[in-house]
C-alpha cells in the first residue's frame, strides 16, 4: 500500500498513511495551530480509523509552530457572549493524550517551530519526540493566572516532577538543547525530517502485536495517567471557569497586552 493522501476530510488536520503509518498534522494555520473542540474532535476520528491498522502515529504542526496551546480566540469569543460563555470540557482532550501515551502503537511527537502550553501536552503524551535544533518549547499559563493542570500529569511522566515543576513557574521558552538535557525531547537534529525518516526504518522492523503487547504491559506498570485524571480535569474545570481568568484571556486577544501590561 503506498501513500494514501487524506484519508478522510478534516476542519483542523491532514492524515496520510504510508503502509503501516499514519500521519496527522496540525492544520489550524489562521489560529496558530491552537486547541479547539474540533480539533479534538477531529484527531480521535482519526485515530478510530487507522489504530487498527497502523503501528506508528506520527504527530506534526507545521514548520512555524507545532500547537500554541488553547485557543484564546475561542474563549474570548465564548466570554464576550453570555450564551456562549462556559468552560470547555478538557475530559477528551486528556483521554486523546492518554491514548497517544498508551494506545497499541508507537506515538511520535516531530515538533518544528513553537510548542506551547496544551502543545507541550501532546509532546509529552507520545512516546518518541523528536524535534528540529531551533524549536522552542514553553508552558505561558501562569502569565494569564492558569495553570497546565492536564498537561502537567504528562509532562511529569515524561521529564519528572522537578523540571515539569521548573518549566510551569518560569513560563519563557526552553529551547532544543536544554529540552533534550531535561529528558522532554528524545532527539533532535538540524534536519528533523530526516532524523524522523531514519527512526520510522526502525520501527518498521516491529510488529504491530509486539508493540500494543509492550505498550499495553507499560501502561499497567505506570498507572499514573488515570489517578491523576480526576484531579486534572477538576482543576482546569476551576481555572477555566474564572471570569477573573477568562478576562485576561479577552483583553490579551482583543488587545495584545499581558495581564501585567496596563490598559
Amino acid at each position: 500500500m503506498g501513500i494514501i493522501e487524506n484519508i478522510s476530510n478534516y476542519d483542523t488536520i491532514k492524515v496520510r498513511l504510508d503502509n503501516d503509518i499514519c500521519f496527522i498534522q496540525i492544520d489550524r494555520p489562521e489560529a496558530k495551530n491552537t486547541i479547539n473542540d474540533q480539533l479534538i474532535d477531529d484527531f480521535i476520528h482519526a485515530l478510530d480509523q487507522v489504530e487498527s491498522l497502523v503501528k506508528v502515529v506520527v504527530l506534526e504542526g507545521s514548520p512555524e509552530v507545532f500547537c500554541f496551546g488553547a485557543d484564546f480566540k475561542g474563549i474570548q469569543e465564548r466570554f464576550d457572549n453570555p450564551e456562549m460563555d462556559k468552560a470547555p470540557n478538557p475530559e477528551p482532550m486528556y483521554d486523546l493524550w492518554t491514548r497517544l501515551a498508551s494506545g497499541p502503537f508507537i506515538s511520535v511527537a516531530h515538533v518544528r517551530g513553537q510548542a506551547n502550553a496544551g502543545g507541550i501536552g501532546f509532546v509529552a503524551a507520545c512516546d518518541v519526540v523528536i524535534c528540529e535544533d531551533k524549536s522552542v518549547f514553553s508552558l505561558s499559563e501562569l502569565l494569564f493566572g492558569l495553570m497546565p493542570a492536564c498537561v502537567l500529569p504528562f509532562l511529569i511522566r515524561k521529564m519528572g516532577f522537578a523540571k515539569a515543576h521548573y518549566m510551569t513557574l518560569m513560563t519563557e521558552p526552553v529551547n532544543a538543547q536544554s529540552a533534550h538535557e531535561w529528558g522532554l525531547v528524545d532527539e533532535y537534529a538540524e534536519n528533523s525530517s530526516n532524523l524522523l525518516r531514519k527512526k520510522l526504518l526502525r520501527f518498521r522492523r516491529l510488529s504491530k502485536d509486539a508493540v500494543a503487547r509492550y505498550k499495553r504491559y507499560m501502561n499497567e506498570l505506570n498507572s499514573d495517567l488515570s489517578d491523576s485524571k480526576p484531579k486534572a480535569l477538576a482543576t482546569n474545570a476551576e481555572i477555566f471557569s474564572d471570569r477573573n481568568n477568562l478576562e485576561k484571556i479577552a483583553r490579551y486577544v482583543r488587545t495584545g497586552k499581558f495581564p501585567w501590561e496596563e490598559v
